[in-house]
């Protein structure tokens, strides 16, 4: 994953001691024995500078989480280093304050709400989509046709998750695409982008994305000037939007990197350090104007998902190899003898294949034929 291939081996090619502060030590521990861990409530900012500042002070406050974008980034305000803004990090994090910023910034409005208990909401333009204020990874994240259908998947949803926040939003048509970015404040560089596939409505799972060189530059002007409105700018940037009769819409913003092992395969298409770039940006280090990036790369990234809940009784080892000039990396994302329900999220991925080449055409043919020989066999 990003940590383990892709942020620890950069620190430790920068000569970095790295320090991880988790709510989870044993686990971090179990995983990786030689980086030195201290137990922290990490979801609170306060906790955070107290367990740094008595422990000694740092060159750089880093941190690749959705969920601890802005403690990291008060964190690193506190003690005077390079960092992102803790009100852009708030903004990106929380779905409905960012519906709000942009509308006040005058670049884009969409329909929304914020809702704590099942609602119908009669008045709302459907079809609506329901969503976690603060989630991620596709979860709770559904599509509904009318008030009736909005009640009842609020229910669930909240019979699950009653502390949560949902918001609700009006759905926005066109073509999933992906913009990523990486900034020092300064210097804000488009590394390239997706296109997106995901599974049949009501739900929203990733299931394919195809890399995307440029995106046209009237729609990553709109992008960026959306991002620009959030305050976001510094470090790496995973920007979610559709684009319809050529207008660009953000869906979310993640200010980390992108995730899924999709960060991984494009430090390898791009043929750039992503990683140390990444962290050096946080050591208040500026890029360079010119990444030096591969710009003849194609790639794929496919999910293959459980389809059903039950035992996963048989499943594809981890594998490398390349055919016809495509470098294929496939790593298992469940292991054999473990039972699942059907989350109809991420969580149902069961692997994920990474495929780069030169060729799209040639790189879409060796990995369809790379998965018809893949087998997962799923017992109720």
């Amino acid at each position: 994953d990003a940590v383990t291939e892709g942020f620890l081996p950069a620190a430790d090619r920068l000569s970095l001691d790295v320090t991880v502060l988790t709510d989870q030590p044993a686990a971090h521990r179990a995983t990786y024995p030689d980086v030195e861990i201290l137990e922290c409530d990490v979801r609170d900012f306060r906790a955070v500078v107290t367990r740094i500042s008595t422990h000694h002070r740092p060159d750089a406050v880093f941190t690749n989480s959705d969920h601890l974008q802005t403690q990291a980034a008060l964190a690193a305000a506190y003690f005077d280093l390079p960092g992102k803004d803790w009100r852009a990090t708030l903004r990106c994090k929380d779905k409905a304050e960012m519906r709000r910023r942009l509308a006040a910034a005058g670049v884009d409005t969409v329909w929304s709400a914020e809702i704590t208990e099942p609602a119908a909401l009669p008045d709302a333009p459907y079809p609506c989509v329901v969503k976690p204020r603060e989630g991620v990874a596709s979860e709770d994240v559904v599509l509904v046709d009318g008030p009736e259908e909005l009640a009842t998947r609020t229910k669930e949803i909240f019979e699950r998750r009653p502390d949560t926040v949902l918001v609700v939003e009006e759905y926005l048509p066109g073509e999933l695409h992906t913009l990523e970015t990486l900034g020092d404040g300064q210097v804000r560089h488009v590394l390239g982008g997706f296109h997106t596939e995901l599974s049949p409505p009501p739900y929203f799972v990733e299931e394919r994305l195809t890399f995307v060189p440029a995106h046209p530059e009237p729609v990553v002007a709109q992008v960026l000037a959306q991002l620009d409105a959030l305050g976001v700018g510094f470090g790496v940037c995973h920007t979610e939007f559709v684009v319809h009769e050529g207008r660009a819409r953000i869906i979310e913003v993640n200010y980390r990197a992108i995730g899924d092992q999709c960060d991984l395969l494009l430090a390898r298409l791009l043929q750039i350090p992503l990683f140390e770039h990444i962290l050096r940006t946080h050591l208040g280090e500026p890029l360079p104007t010119d990444l030096g990036a591969r710009r003849d790369g194609a790639a794929r990234l496919e999910y293959p998902c459980a389809d059903r809940a039950g035992l996963l009784t048989e499943a594809p080892a981890a594998t490398e190899l390349t055919v016809d000039g495509v470098h294929l990396t496939y790593r298992p994302l469940r292991p054999t003898g473990e039972r699942h329900e059907l989350y109809r999220t991420n969580r149902d991925y069961l692997g994920v294949l990474r495929a780069t080449g030169t060729d799209q055409p040639t790189v879409d043919r060796v990995t369809a034929d790379f998965l018809a020989g893949l087998r997962w066999e799923i017992q109720p």
